[in-house]
């Protein structure tokens, strides 16, 4: 895949790409052997550029769109899925401050992202609610003419290492649970309790920890309108997070799935497969068919993410969680065809020349990641209201 969005400064997109790719590969074993964020693999990231892809050009980013994102989001997948999962969430995080913060938060933190100086992280697990996107518990209360944020989270990715957070929380004390209220918080405004250990079977780089949050915050930090982070989540947070999840899921099977070719196409490989083979090629047909398809919906997604009608309809949410649970269970099957594929020695061992016994472990996490379960009984919900079966429009049309 070749990347050529033009950037500010005479460098393309494959240029910045160039500088970070090196750092992950060699930095993507330690990182799951230690369960550590990976550190490098940030600092590369934030020298590169790539952390302020989706910020405005006129406010010191690349001013990159969601084709963009997904391009990236392959690309660093491919070398280690642990670092390109985080830097996709805090995208995710950009995506919404670019589309909803008030003027003077834009002005005050954007240009900071553009220079890599902030890493966003996301905070809206809660105690009691889990998961839930669109609910909150712990109330935000204003006093003086600020904002005073008191916040429990059982799982932070790079909670350690953000520069500032995207909080989740009810509106006020008096608000039902459903006005949520998105808020921007910097480092430097909080005292940050961290508890627990990262230990997990996979995406051990991620490396997500419980943290507490608490401090005082101007009223200018509150993205969207108060109460309304509905609005905020189907417009922004929601479409960039599912299109950046499956490009990074999508870009690690496709990784997987170039090296298992070339290894069968090597002199080497040919002595040990018989690429002439029903078995096999049924095997390789079948990761093929899913990686297009994956791709195919990622593409009609981010097309619909992109246009100017209403994103609410029920076929367009129908589409944007189905990419969210097609592509976490189908990479996923991938990388399990391809060890099948390849056997023992290269599919199952971890010191074996391409990491897809690690990539089994990472990309099961995809549909515990926001639960496909959760989204299965939304689309079930939407598809009752659908009596036309609307489909995506044909190309061209």
């Amino acid at each position: 895949m070749t990347v050529t969005t033009q950037a500010p400064a005479g460098r393309t997109l494959d240029d910045r790409l160039a500088e970070v790719l090196p750092v992950l590969h060699d930095e993507s074993r330690e990182v799951d052997d230690t369960a550590e964020f990976p550190v490098r693999g940030l600092a590369a990231l934030r020298e590169s550029g790539l952390m302020g892809l989706l910020v405005p050009e006129e406010l010191g980013g690349l001013g990159g769109d969601l084709d963009d994102l997904v391009s990236v989001s392959m690309e660093l997948a491919g070398e280690c899925l642990s670092t390109a999962l985080i830097w996709g969430m805090h995208c995710q995080q950009v995506a919404a401050l670019v589309g909803h913060a008030g003027p003077e938060l834009r002005e005050r933190v954007l240009p900071r992202i553009g220079e890599g100086k902030v890493y966003v992280a996301s905070v809206t697990s809660e105690k009691g609610k889990g998961g839930h996107l669109l609910s909150a518990e712990a109330p935000l209360r204003r006093e003086d003419g600020t904002l005073l944020l008191e916040r429990d989270a059982p799982i932070v990715t790079g909670a350690l290492q953000a520069d500032g957070f995207l909080v989740t929380m009810r509106d006020d004390e008096s608000a039902p649970p459903n006005a949520v209220t998105l808020v921007y918080a910097d480092r430097d405004d909080l005292t940050i309790e961290a508890s627990g250990s990262w230990n997990p079977m996979g995406m051990r780089g991620t490396h997500s920890v419980a943290v507490k949050l608490a401090g005082r915050l101007p009223e200018s930090n509150v993205v969207g309108r108060p109460g309304e982070f509905r609005t905020v989540a189907t417009r922004s947070f929601i479409p960039a997070g599912h299109i950046a999840w499956a490009a990074c899921w999508l870009g690690s099977a496709r990784a997987a799935t170039k090296a298992v070719v070339e290894l069968l196409r090597s002199p080497s490989g040919r002595k040990q497969f018989d690429v002439d083979s029903e078995t096999l090629r049924t095997r390789l047909a079948r990761v093929r068919v899913d990686l297009d398809a994956i791709a195919a919906l990622l593409s009609q997604v981010v097309r619909d993410a992109t246009s100017e009608d209403d994103p609410e309809p029920p076929p367009i949410q129908l589409r944007l969680n189905a990419l969210k649970i097609f592509s976490s269970e189908r990479s996923f099957a991938v990388v399990d065809e391809l060890i099948q594929l390849v056997g023992l020695r290269y599919g199952y061992i971890r010191d074996a020349p391409f990491p897809l016994e690690r990539l089994f472990r990472d990309l099961r996490s995809a549909s515990l990641n926001y639960a496909n379960d959760r989204l299965l009984l939304a689309n079930g919900a939407l598809a009752l209201l659908d009596r036309e079966v609307t489909l995506a429009p044909a190309a061209g049309r």
